[in-house]
Formats: C-alpha cells, sequence, structure tokens
C-alpha cells in the first residue's frame, strides 16, 4: 500500500538515520587499515591476510551489493537495513571474539557480506523520499554528514591501537554502534514508497522481471556505468598519503594533517555539492545538473594535477588541499545519484545504484588500487597519478556531452511508462 507524503522533519530524520548506518558501515572496511597491526600481533597474522581481508571487501562489495540491491527492490527496504545494518553487526562484535587466524577471517567476511548492503538502500530510499528537484541536498546530507562521523573513526582507530587487545575494543565498539544504526533506522526511518513523489503515481511496485528488461535497456544507465568508472577519486584518498610523505618529502604528522584537512572539506563539499545540483536542476532542469557536473569534472582534474604534479613549498599544500577538498565532493551528489533516480523506475533504483556503485565501480576501483602500487614502482607516482586521475577526469568531463540528450529521453520514457500503468489500473478499477 502507498504511504503519504512524509513531513519535512521526519524525512530528514529518515536521512540522518540513513547516514549514521551508512558511515558506520563504511567504517567497518576503513577500520581495519588502522586496527591491523594490533591484530596482526594478537592472532599473529602476516601482511597477506591483510590483502585477504581487503580483497575480501573489494568482492563482496561487487557480487553481494548488487545481490542485496535487487533484494531491496523486492521488499522493504527498511526492514532489510534493520537486518543488515544493524543486526548483523553481532558478526563484528563475533570477530572481536575470534582467537585463531581462521576464526577472524571466517567472522570478519561474514560482517562484511551485509556492510556492503547499506550504499543501494540507502542510496534508493533516499531518493524516494524526496521530490526530483530536492534530491541533491538529500543525497549531499546522506554522504556529507556521513563522510563526518566517519572522519571521527581515525582517532578512534589509532586511539585503540595503544592497548594490548586494543583491535577487539575497536571491533566491540563499530559493531555496537551498527546494533544502534539499525534501531535508529527502525525508530526514526519510514519506508515511503516507491515512486511516491514521481510527476506520474502507481501504486508502490515491488520489483518485476519486466522491470529488469526495462533497466537494461536505458542508454543513460550504460553512459553512466562508464562515467562511474572513470571516477577513480579513491586512489587519490589510498595512496595521497604516501606520495607526499615518499615523494614530497613531508613527515607522517604533517601529511596526515593534509589529508584530515582534505578529508573534512570533502565532507562539507557533499553538502555544498547536493545544494548546487538542486539550485541548477531548478534553473535548467537536468541541463543544470549536467552542465554542474561537467565543470566540476574540469576543476578535479585540475586540482589532481596542481596538488600531485607541481612540486610546491610545503606550505602551499594545506590551502592547495583545502580547495580541492572543497570541489571533491560535489559531483556525486548534485549530479550522478540524482540523475540516476530520474532515468530508472522507482522499483529499479536500489538495482541500478548497486550495479553502478557496487558492481562497476567497485570493480574498477579493486583494479586501480592493485595496480597503483605495481605502476608507481615503474613510472614514478606523479606519472601513475596523471594517468589515473587527471586524464580519467577530463575523459569524464566530455564523456557528459552524451548525456545532453540522452537524460531527457530516458526521463520521459520513465513517466510515461508510469501513466500507462496509472491508466491501466484506472481502468480495471473504474
Amino acid at each position: 500500500m502507498r504511504m503519504g507524503h512524509q513531513s519535512s522533519g521526519r524525512r530528514w530524520r529518515s536521512v540522518y538515520s540513513l547516514a549514521f548506518g551508512n558511515a558506520i558501515d563504511n567504517a567497518d572496511g576503513k577500520l581495519l587499515n588502522f586496527i591491523f597491526p594490533s591484530i596482526r600481533a594478537g592472532l599473529h597474522l602476516n601482511l597477506e591476510s591483510l590483502g585477504l581481508l581487503t580483497a575480501i571487501g573489494l568482492l563482496a562489495r561487487m557480487i553481494f551489493g548488487p545481490l542485496w540491491a535487487l533484494a531491496g527492490d523486492r521488499w522493504n527496504r527498511r526492514t532489510l537495513m534493520f537486518l543488515v545494518t544493524g543486526v548483523w553487526g553481532i558478526w563484528t562484535i563475533l570477530a572481536g571474539f575470534a582467537q585463531t587466524e581462521f576464526q577472524f577471517i571466517v567472522l570478519y567476511t561474514i560482517a562484511t557480506l551485509g556492510t556492503v548492503a547499506t550504499e543501494p538502500l540507502t542510496s534508493s530510499l533516499t531518493a524516494d523520499l524526496f521530490p526530483e528537484g530536492d534530491r541533491g541536498r538529500a543525497f549531499g546530507v546522506l554522504r556529507g554528514v556521513g563522510g563526518l562521523i566517519l572522519l571521527v573513526f581515525v582517532p578512534l582507530g589509532i586511539y585503540f591501537t595503544h592497548f594490548a587487545h586494543g583491535w577487539r575494543w575497536a571491533l566491540y565498539t563499530v559493531g555496537g554502534l551498527s546494533i544502534l544504526s539499525g534501531v535508529f533506522i527502525l525508530i526514526f526511518v519510514r519506508e515511503p514508497g516507491r515512486g511516491v513523489n514521481e510527476d506520474q503515481k502507481v501504486p508502490n511496485e515491488r520489483l518485476h522481471r519486466g522491470d529488469l528488461k526495462f533497466l537494461w535497456a536505458t542508454p543513460s544507465l550504460w553512459v553512466m556505468a562508464l562515467s562511474v568508472i572513470l571516477l577513480t577519486s579513491l586512489v587519490i584518498v589510498s595512496f595521497a598519503l604516501t606520495f607526499l610523505t615518499d615523494v614530497r618529502s613531508f613527515g607522517l604528522a604533517q601529511a596526515q594533517i593534509v589529508m584530515a584537512i582534505f578529508g573534512i572539506t570533502f565532507a562539507v563539499s557533499s553538502l555544498v555539492g547536493g545544494s548546487l545540483g538542486d539550485w541548477s536542476h531548478k534553473v535548467a532542469s537536468f541541463r543544470g545538473r549536467i552542465v554542474l557536473m561537467q565543470v566540476y569534472l574540469a576543476a578535479y582534474a585540475l586540482f589532481t594535477y596542481l596538488c600531485l604534479q607541481i612540486a610546491w613549498p610545503h606550505w602551499v599544500y594545506y590551502p592547495l588541499f583545502f580547495v580541492f577538498g572543497i570541489i571533491a565532493g560535489i559531483g556525486v551528489p548534485g549530479a550522478v545519484m540524482p540523475l540516476v533516480s530520474s532515468v530508472v523506475l522507482p522499483e529499479t533504483r536500489s538495482t541500478a545504484f548497486g550495479v553502478l556503485f557496487s558492481l562497476v565501480q567497485g570493480g574498477a576501483l579493486a583494479l586501480l588500487t592493485w595496480a597503483f602500487p605495481w605502476l608507481s614502482d615503474r613510472f614514478g607516482e606523479p606519472a601513475t597519478f596523471f594517468w589515473m586521475t587527471t586524464v580519467p577526469y577530463l575523459a569524464n568531463a566530455l564523456l557528459w556531452f552524451a548525456f545532453y540528450p540522452l537524460v531527457h529521453r530516458d526521463h520521459d520514457r520513465v513517466q510515461d511508462e508510469l501513466k500507462r500503468r496509472s491508466d491501466q489500473i484506472r481502468s480495471l478499477t473504474s
């Protein structure tokens, strides 16, 4: 049964609760890098174990992310998130009790299989909570607030490593917060109904086989798949700290401050980018979001060059990475996620987000993070950054010209299909 429009306060409580759950599940994987030395000492692991655990996380995102997304389009997303974001935190707590390497890998793997569900489910729920012209701000809050919460886990991870069994308490903490996030979702999030904020409204639908055929026949989705492959920002997040210390001769503390500045301003950028996207949509409809994305991609490419290709005095990197961070989070909440929401049927949004961000982008980033050290050893880190970030972002800016005719066409196609269904139901009930 279709739910009515939710009040503004309830919708924003839902978004903040989803952002908290999203941040906790992302922290589960990020925290591993900080506490692994403590785990290695406690369970007598080697570096290959870290590589295996990292690979498990990437594979889980690629394979199980889309599967959870399909489940979200078929069943109640709020209930599903309560289970895989909340109750599933028990597995993270149990991993903290592991006594052997085998026990830890098995329990951590099971925990990871649940955390990868959050991204596509929260994205589709957020899209259904808001009308087309207001989704950028909502996506910005989802990513920005989640990013700010995630920043807390960096010093938290470092703090726990000062204790002999600190890694266990780190996992207990994250698992407990995961359960708490599930409680928040159960209390504050309401399933809005798929398509409740569309121009053409039909009774709340669940995914059917014919909907998937409609999804795969969406040209914008295929171009977007290529675009998200070219969004290679994770390379900078993963390797910029090492670049600053090894290539630019920063001390570790200095480099960490530079990257902390980037991380904080990146989170703020997501909030700004979402609002900019909604403003551009009100000014020029979909064309406004496309222009915003192209400007963002060109600016991002420029700052990858300024920050990573030119040897500045050390003090210059602080304002440079500050401005870079302010730019870096604009495009995805302001343009990518709202446009994806607008060109697919409401009952296929989780699947669309799962395929694009979990399968396609997750697979591409796994390959890039594997290849980056190998290429850096042979060609140097500056050249590798240039070909892995600057060039893809410039190419992406050109690729987005394809969206000018496609997005309007695919959006109208969705609205026509919704109108057809609405008319069909009306004729059957009259």
